[in-house]
């Protein structure tokens, strides 16, 4: 295929719009071939999208980059003389030590594995763990707290801050209700079966509402068959294991979910990582794979499984998939797709990443999600072929061992669900899926003009906006929060240490009215913190740093 032919007459590239002399909006392509020049592997799969795809990683600039490694570096410094005053007892300790009779026995507590913690994430730590007092919806009222000694301890002062716009809540569609038929259909519920089961689904703890829930989850993938678990974190961390072991391979993308690295891990496989969203670093694992094999051996891998997410929650981007369908189709390796950011937050019908291309579930083998985001309830789902779940509830430790899911919360997937696919006669989630997808849109385009750098796709509802210094990130979320603006700050080591960030998750459930005020407090405290950034300047994702030491491979 030519340039011309990857969607439409206009020269495209994974369906960003073309620009001038070739350059496209996201920055993957500096300039276009002669005309009987064959374009790469990521143009050329242009025509796989049936959708224009655009994401942005602009460049952060080598000014702040510098002041930023310095930053940390001062505060090191600092961090190593306070711990040399509280070791001469200059300065009170107080983090946790050993007695002075356990001196000369191995150490419970490392000093140099929590120095960051003591010394760094203390220093902000009142932007963390707020707690709060209200239903998580699209506003909050949260207690009060203060600390008298610089956040080692808080004390709650009996204040209640009442109505803050909440910017961090996985709300996407709104669901996080305490009114409405949601609410009354999981107090009827309540009445009837009680909060607990008190027991597993293979002994007395197998409610006809689980059954229904998981006839409709299917229904609502367009899969054979599904299953729930009580947690979405245990449905990735007990279940890849129950699906690969040794003399397996994974390929996991660099930035996937905790939950999927111990899942990984916890198999016993081999894991092998590819750049986030590369799919030229992806094919060449497979190739390597096939030709290859096992190590020492040089038999062939059992299984390829390739691990990836639908929404990554600290980038806000959205995963490749019809190129990942297409090299799992051509090296005949299974794909396991974590749709927990992404089920009810994208695709017209709000059936996640593969309704948003446009493709079948068919070609995903593994189809997990989790419902404690868009459905405002909790625990996690697996969908696939018949036989695929009927192996899972009998050798995955999350459904033999695990208590079975609250009657109440399974009554509030179901009716949401139900509102989300018009079978309770309603337009109401169709209405939310595609009022979400409007303040998503909304929201990026405002803060790019603001000058910010924000990372992601621009259909992502998870906004990340770039901070970078240390000081910046605990300055944020305080000046935000004088404002009544909730939001969530992140720093290393949940990212790369010079690219700390707030994300913001946006809900259908905001109306552009609090997102207005939203948008001018950011817009102040971004002036009042120079935080703006941007010089328009796109890096393409090919090139982004890899850090090879994020996320070890483990040989048999």
């Amino acid at each position: 295929e030519r340039h011309t032919a990857a969607l439409g007459a206009q020269p495209r590239a994974n369906g960003c719009s073309g620009g001038a002399h070739g350059a496209l909006r996201n920055g993957y392509v500096r300039g276009l071939p002669a005309p009987d020049t064959q374009i790469n592997h990521i143009v050329h799969n242009g025509g796989l999208y049936k959708r224009p795809f655009n994401e942005a990683f602009e460049e952060t600039p080598m000014l702040v980059a510098v002041l930023t490694y310095v930053g940390y570096g001062v505060l090191t410094l600092f961090g190593y003389l306070r711990d040399f005053m509280r070791q001469w007892k200059i300065e009170k300790c107080q983090n946790a030590t050993e007695r002075e009779e356990q001196k000369d026995f191995v150490p419970l507590y490392q000093d140099f594995e929590n120095f960051y913690n003591r010394n760094l994430y203390m220093r902000i730590r009142d932007s963390w763990n707020r707690p709060i007092c209200s239903v998580p919806g699209a506003k909050v009222d949260m207690m009060e707290r203060v600390s008298h000694d610089y956040n080692w301890t808080f004390t709650y002062t009996g204040r209640v801050i009442k109505d803050i716009i909440n910017m961090g809540s996985y709300n996407y569609l709104g669901f996080a209700q305490n009114t409405g038929t949601c609410q009354e259909a999981a107090a009827k519920v309540l009445s009837q079966y009680g909060a607990g089961v008190c027991s597993t689904r293979q002994e007395m703890g197998n409610v006809d509402k689980h059954e229904e829930l998981e006839k409709l989850v299917a229904r609502f993938l367009g899969v054979e068959s599904a299953m729930a678990y009580g947690m979405g974190f245990a449905t990735n961390s007990m279940n890849i294991p129950a699906l690969v072991g040794k003399g397996c391979l994974i390929l996991s993308d660099e930035l996937n979910h905790a939950s999927l690295v111990l899942g990984a891990r916890l198999s016993g496989a081999t894991i092998r990582i590819f750049k986030h969203n590369n799919m030229q670093s992806l094919e060449k694992l497979l190739k390597d794979a096939i030709v290859h094999g096992q190590p020492r051996t040089r038999r062939p891998w059992k299984k390829i499984l390739i691990l990836v997410e639908g929404i990554y929650s600290m980038e806000g981007s959205i995963v490749r998939l019809p190129e990942v369908i297409a090299l799992k189709k051509k090296y005949k390796s299974y794909l396991y797709l974590d749709e927990a950011h992404s089920i009810g937050a994208l695709g017209p019908h709000g059936r996640g990443v593969v309704d948003y291309f446009g493709l079948s579930p068919e070609d995903v083998d593994v189809m997990m999600g989790t419902f404690t985001k868009s459905f405002g309830a909790a625990g996690g789902y697996i969908g696939g072929k018949k036989e695929l779940i009927d192996y899972l509830r009998t050798h995955s430790h999350s459904a033999v061992y695990a208590t079975s899911m609250s009657p109440p919360v399974v009554e509030q997937i179901i009716t949401s669900m139900k509102c989300i696919m018009g079978e309770d006669g309603t337009t109401v989630g169709k209405a939310r899926v595609q009022q979400l997808a409007e303040n998503t849109r909304y929201f990026r385009r405002r803060l790019k003009e603001m000058g910010f750098i924000i990372y992601g796709n621009e259909d992502s509802p998870v906004v990340p906006l770039m901070l970078y210094m240390p000081a910046k990130i605990g300055a944020f979320g305080r000046e935000m929060l004088k404002r009544n603006i909730g939001v969530v700050v992140v720093g290393f080591p949940a990212t790369p240490i010079i690219e700390s960030r707030a994300r913001f998750c946006l809900s259908a459930a905001h109306t552009k009215e609090m997102l207005d005020t939203a948008l001018k407090e950011i817009d102040e405290v971004g002036d009042l913190l120079q935080l703006k950034y941007s010089r328009h300047r796109l890096v393409p994702l090919l090139d982004r740093p890899f850090d090879e030491t994020t996320y070890e491979e483990t040989e048999d």
